[in-house]
């Protein structure tokens, strides 16, 4: 963090807006109802949704488990904390497994709101995912590092995602309040897109039920591992029934070495190999409001050097008879892992790196015991303007050894679309029913995209996921659910390797019942 960095995250920390729960928290962006009261017995803990608080610190929680079955999915793996729901490219067999963070992301955290003058606050968030199957830390970029060098038959199920393991992977921050005049914070803090995404998601963002909660493509605006920012100021303002927020992410990280000349085809070496600079500053802005019952948003977010994390890298022992399987190019001078690797591929990523730019459009309407949810976002992807080379970092520090600069021929186009509905039944059972889908153009010149030529992931193409589950709330803090989701993929979605004459899906659909509960405090 640099000097003008330093000073300003401690002006903001020394005067230090108190949201977040978990990961599904719904961060209302009106002016938020009246805090539960303080917790006076074990007996309101138990009963009711009072708080943990002492002094205006409060101690917040959840844990939500269950079990499930898949049509097509891979062994368990201990560092994923989003279960097996959605469909994966390498997903293959049917199972029953534990599965993790259904409706929402276990986890602990504390916050703060301290008044220290007239109608002035201090207030703070710190909080952590993790995986309840294993006790471990929800580490999405460990999902791929420890399958790195296995043949694909061999894999457990690996995801992206800005959860890498941190100690506080969720959020941290600080700032300050007023009513009249609104909340700034500074330090890693979910997007606006992640903020909006758990207010009009129909499943609330669960795992289990919701693409665009389990996907963060949409919610990171391009990229699932940009759902959160570091080193990122945030604003927000209610001003009766309307809204404004605004937020902006310094550069941060190691841009890596990047070399022009390798890029266009020659040896990489040390000495034409030149260390880059950061540049992956970002910037959004969210405006709404509300008429009664009804509520609307919409986001703007803009972010450099977004990086997409790509399957498992893959080493001399994961090849079958030469065959290209995955991520089989070992850093930006495409010399691949049969050779001497320039950067180990052991505990390190290859990544896709894009500029991204994504206007979400968002509404809800309460017709009660009905609420009506529906939402769509247009994404815009580029080849990245300073491009990125060997040992840059993403989320939690994990170093890439393969990068790609140039993976868009022409602009990448993403829609995503949802709709869905939530009937309350005598207040304690919810049932919710949600369709999600995703959209892609072809990005490549000349496209080659059919049937007989064999579809690419640069193919246009489309993901599918419908979801049906019932909630049953036993307390104010305990409840238990079970439904079915399934999602289906089509064309240049459905093709699992990036490189090479297309290797698709191991299965083009997937099939997840799943039941559990959760406890919330």
């Amino acid at each position: 963090m640099n000097k003008a960095k330093l000073v300003l995250a401690a002006a903001v920390l020394l005067f230090s807006s108190s949201l977040a729960f978990g990961q599904d928290a719904k961060v209302d962006t009106k002016t938020p109802p009246k805090a539960p009261d303080p917790c006076a017995s074990g007996h309101d803990f138990a009963t009711t949704d009072c708080a943990l608080t002492w002094h205006g610190i409060t101690v917040y929680g959840v844990y939500d488990g269950g079990v499930g079955w898949v049509s097509h999915g891979l062994p368990e793996n201990g560092y994923n904390y989003e279960g097996e729901s959605l469909i994966n490219r390498n997903g293959y067999q049917h199972r029953f497994l534990f599965a993790p963070n259904n409706l929402q992301q276990t986890g602990l955290g504390i916050r703060g709101k301290e008044e220290f003058v007239h109608d002035w606050s201090v207030v703070f968030n710190a909080s952590t995912g993790i995986n309840p199957n294993s006790g471990m830390l929800a580490n999405a970029s460990a999902t791929m590092t420890i399958n790195n060098g296995l043949p694909r038959s061999s894999y457990s199920e690996a995801i992206d995602g800005a959860r890498a393991g941190q100690p506080l992977n969720d959020e941290y921050y600080a700032g300050i309040s007023q009513a009249h005049v609104g909340t700034l914070t500074f330090g890693r803090q979910r997007s606006l897109g992640t903020d909006t995404m758990l207010l009009y998601d129909p499943a609330g963002g669960g795992y289990a039920f919701s693409y665009i909660g389990y996907n963060g493509t949409m919610a990171g605006g391009g990229d699932t591992e940009d759902s959160r920012w570091d080193d990122a100021l945030k604003y927000r303002l209610a001003y009766g029934p309307a809204h404004f927020g605004a937020m902006y992410k310094f550069a941060d990280g190691s841009a890596g070495c990047y070399s022009a000349l390798a890029a266009a085809g020659s040896a990489w070496t040390a000495a034409n190999c030149t260390p880059e600079a950061a540049h992956n500053n970002a910037y959004g802005f969210d405006l709404g409001g509300n008429y009664e019952k009804f509520f609307a948003d919409l986001v703007f977010q803009h972010y450099n050097q977004a990086i997409s994390v790509l399957n498992p890298l893959q080493g001399p022992q994961s090849q079958s008879g030469g065959a290209q399987l995955q991520s089989t190019e070992d850093s930006i001078d495409t010399t691949y892992i049969t050779g001497a690797n320039l950067i180990s591929t052991d505990n390190t990523v290859y990544g896709i790196v894009t500029d991204n730019n994504a206007v979400m459009a968002t509404a809800r309407y309460a017709w009660d015991p009905i609420k009506f949810f529906a939402g769509y976002e247009y994404i815009w992807q580029n080849n990245p303007k300073n491009p990125l080379g060997v040992g840059a970092s993403v989320q939690g520090g994990y170093i890439m050894s393969g990068v790609e600069d140039n993976n868009l021929d022409s602009e990448k186009l993403v829609n995503i679309w949802w709709t869905g509905a939530k009937y309350t039944y005598r207040s304690k059972t919810d049932f919710t029913f949600a369709w999600y889908q995703q959209r892609q153009n072809d990005f490549r010149s000349p496209p080659a995209c059919s049937a007989a030529a064999g579809f690419r992931a640069s193919c246009a193409g489309t993901l599918n996921e419908g979801s049906f589950y019932v909630d049953h709330h036993f307390t104010k803090r305990f409840d238990s659910f079970a439904g079915v989701a399934y999602s289906f993929v089509s064309g240049g979605l459905a093709i699992a390797i990036p490189h090479g004459p297309g290797v698709p899906y191991k299965s083009d659909n997937n099939l997840a019942p799943t039941i559990g509960s959760r406890f919330a405090f």
